[in-house]
Parts: structure tokens; C-alpha cells; sequence
């Protein structure tokens, strides 16, 4: 059973004016509402779960991660993905240091509680991730604060199994259905976005 409040979220999360920029078939205003809803929606979920004690928000835009409720904010380096989520470990470790960090994708507008909750309690001791529903992303990466050592970007499932951390198993759909391009958002549709995406889709044209 894991005990409630054991793990800080750290959630990478760009400017809504520069987010999803392969969304860029959609005209520009409804690519940053679209970007801003996943985010919050992302935000929301974590925040529901009860195994999650920190949620910290590691971005370019101070302005719109100050605007998520319930989340710790610290400014993006802007030396790339994975520093950003070192440097909000980091930030995570000065002040809770008996938690676990996990890396969460942002742009996960289905994500339900349940199944992030369930990903969380069949944790190991040691480095984990969760692959994304084409197998070759992740959307998650946990490790201890010591250990942690994120490695996002192009064929990240093989670089983190590569380093020696464990895939984690189960449907867990609405975990592994990150949206980077509007086939991702159908996907997504389908399983049932959040409040805030749902919001944004009715007055969003899509082709």
C-alpha cells in the first residue's frame, strides 16, 4: 500500500504560446488554449491523487504556472527537457526530502487519478518508467533523488530501460496517451478528457 503524500510530480510545462508546436495545423489561438487546458487537466489529475504530496511545475512562463492551482512553481533553466527536470528535482529535494520524484509528461489531457495512482503503487525500489501507447516515448520516470536520472526525447522507453529502469505494466491508457499531434488528440477524445481540454475542444475548429 503506498502511503498518501509519498511522491512530488514534476511537471515540465512550456509557455502555452510555444507549447505543442505540432499542433500548428490549428491556428495559433486555439494551439495555446489546446497547450494551456493539457496542462491544467494534467495538473488536476495529479493533484487528485492521493500518493502525491508535491506537485512541482518547472516552466518558461511564470505567469501561467503561477495561474495552476495547487503546484509548486520554479523557472525553467532552459537548457533543455531533462535539465529543467533535474533542476525541479532539485527544487522537490530542498523541500520534501523524504519523497520520490516522478517525471510526468504535461501533455496528458486524458490522464484520470486512478491510473496514475495505479502506476504509482506497483512502484519498485528502483528506476521506473511508463512508456507511451506507441511503446517508444515515456510519459513517466521515477527514481530516488539520488538516482534520478531522466532521459526524455527521441526513443526515450529504450534509454531509460537501457539505463536499468523497469518498465511498469498495465493498460494504465489514459497514462500513456501523450498528444503531440492531432491523431494523439483523437486518441486522447476517445478515452475522455479533463474539464479544462474538454472546455477548449467545443470552440476549437479542428480540420
Amino acid at each position: 500500500m503506498v502511503v498518501p503524500g509519498s511522491f512530488a510530480v514534476l511537471l515540465p510545462v512550456k509557455s502555452p504560446g510555444t507549447g505543442k508546436s505540432r499542433l500548428s495545423a490549428l491556428p495559433d489561438d486555439d494551439r495555446r488554449r489546446l497547450a494551456a487546458a493539457f496542462a491544467a487537466d494534467t495538473v488536476a489529475a495529479c493533484t487528485s491523487t492521493p500518493a502525491v504530496g508535491l506537485v512541482v511545475v518547472v516552466s518558461d512562463d511564470a505567469e501561467f504556472a503561477a495561474s495552476l492551482p495547487g503546484v509548486l512553481t520554479c523557472e525553467d533553466p532552459g537548457t533543455g527537457l531533462n535539465a529543467a527536470l533535474r533542476h525541479a528535482a532539485e527544487v522537490a529535494r530542498g523541500l520534501r526530502p523524504a519523497l520520490r520524484p516522478v517525471a510526468l509528461l504535461a501533455d496528458l489531457p486524458a490522464l484520470r487519478a486512478e491510473d496514475l495512482a495505479t502506476a504509482l503503487a506497483t512502484l519498485g525500489p528502483g528506476p521506473a518508467y511508463v512508456a507511451d501507447a506507441e511503446g517508444t516515448g515515456t510519459t513517466l520516470y521515477t527514481a530516488s533523488y539520488d538516482a534520478f536520472d531522466p532521459r526524455f526525447g527521441a526513443g526515450s522507453a529504450a534509454a531509460h530501460r537501457t539505463a536499468g529502469a523497469a518498465p511498469v505494466a498495465g493498460a494504465l491508457a489514459s497514462l500513456r496517451r501523450d498528444v503531440d499531434g492531432l491523431g494523439d488528440l483523437a486518441g486522447a477524445v476517445a478515452l475522455g478528457v479533463g474539464r479544462k481540454t474538454e472546455a477548449a475542444l467545443a470552440v476549437t475548429a479542428l480540420p
